[in-house]
This record gives structure tokens, sequence and C-alpha cells, in this order.
């Protein structure tokens, strides 16, 4: 077995399925964008097939607008610069370890450091304060919510759920 070079193997990996992506010209892209809040879900399939040169995902119309959106420009101005995407992929593995269940979830989901969350359970007021790596439950620390909500009930709970941070925007 022979082996290529690995920037040439990353090149070939990188390669769009269709055999060539549009050009856009920049003058085209806002009317293009502004095109898209009107699109119908077909039209918007029909240009992701067109722009990305595969099927769209199952996702909603937002999602399809943004990522669409995201592509006009990327063919119209360029995109990342392969050391810029190398970079990023390097510092994401240094936060999360290459652990795929922390990639999915949103930084911006977790409280921020120092927000008290506070719940009555039992007639009895309990107090979290999140920090930046876990949370601080009776002066110790605790790794999640829902080790605190066990503690507290002497049940399993998802501790967001108990917490009250399920269902709030942004949550």
């Amino acid at each position: 077995m022979t082996r290529r070079s690995t920037s040439k193997a990353r090149q070939q990996d990188a390669a769009p399925l269709a055999p060539s992506m549009p050009k856009i010209p920049p003058a085209q892209v806002l009317p293009r964008l502004a095109a898209l809040q009107t699109a119908t879900a077909a039209e918007l399939k029909e240009q992701w097939r067109t722009l990305f040169g595969k099927e769209p995902p199952p996702f909603n119309r937002p999602y399809l607008v943004s990522r669409l959106s995201y592509r006009l420009q990327e063919l119209a101005y360029g995109g990342l610069k392969p050391e810029t995407r190398a970079r990023l992929e390097a510092l994401g593995e240094q936060l999360d370890g290459g652990n795929l269940v922390l990639r999915r979830i949103r930084a911006d989901s977790r409280p921020l450091p120092g927000t008290r969350l506070v719940r009555e359970y039992d007639g009895v007021q309990h107090v979290v304060t999140v920090r930046a790596d876990d949370f601080e439950f009776e002066g110790r620390p605790y790794r999640s919510l829902s080790a605190i909500a066990r503690h507290i009930t002497g049940t399993r709970w998802n501790g967001w759920t108990f917490f009250g941070l399920k269902g709030r925007p942004g949550a």
C-alpha cells in the first residue's frame, strides 16, 4: 500500500462533491441573501444542492437559510484559509479533548459563572452557584446539576429540569 503525503490527502478529502462549485459575483450576494428570506422550501433545497453539491439535511427553514447565507458569502468572498481551519480544529480538540458529546453542547446554553440558581424543595431553599468549570452547593464543588439534584432529593433528576433551566429561550 502506498502512502500519499498528508497535505495532498487532506486537499483531496476536502474537495467538494460537486464537479464544480458556482462562482458567485460579489455584486449578487446581497440580492441573493434577500431572496433567501422569501424562498419556498423547495427553492431552498434546490439552492442547497447547487451550492453544496449534495442533498440538503432534514433541518428546519432557519437552519437552511443561515447555512445557505454563509455558503453564498463563502463562494463570493472566499472561505477560511486551510491554516485557520486547522488552528480552529486544534483549539477545539484542546477544549473538548475530542469528546463529541461536549462538542454538541452549545457554550451559551450554560449559565454564566457567578449565576445563582435558587430552588425550593420540601420547604427548604437551595442555592447553587455556577462556576467556570463546575457548580458549588453547600460549599462543595459538583461537576453537574444532576448530581446536586440527586443530593437534594435522593432520586435521579435531570439537573437542568430540576433547577428550571430547560424550556427557557437560549437554554
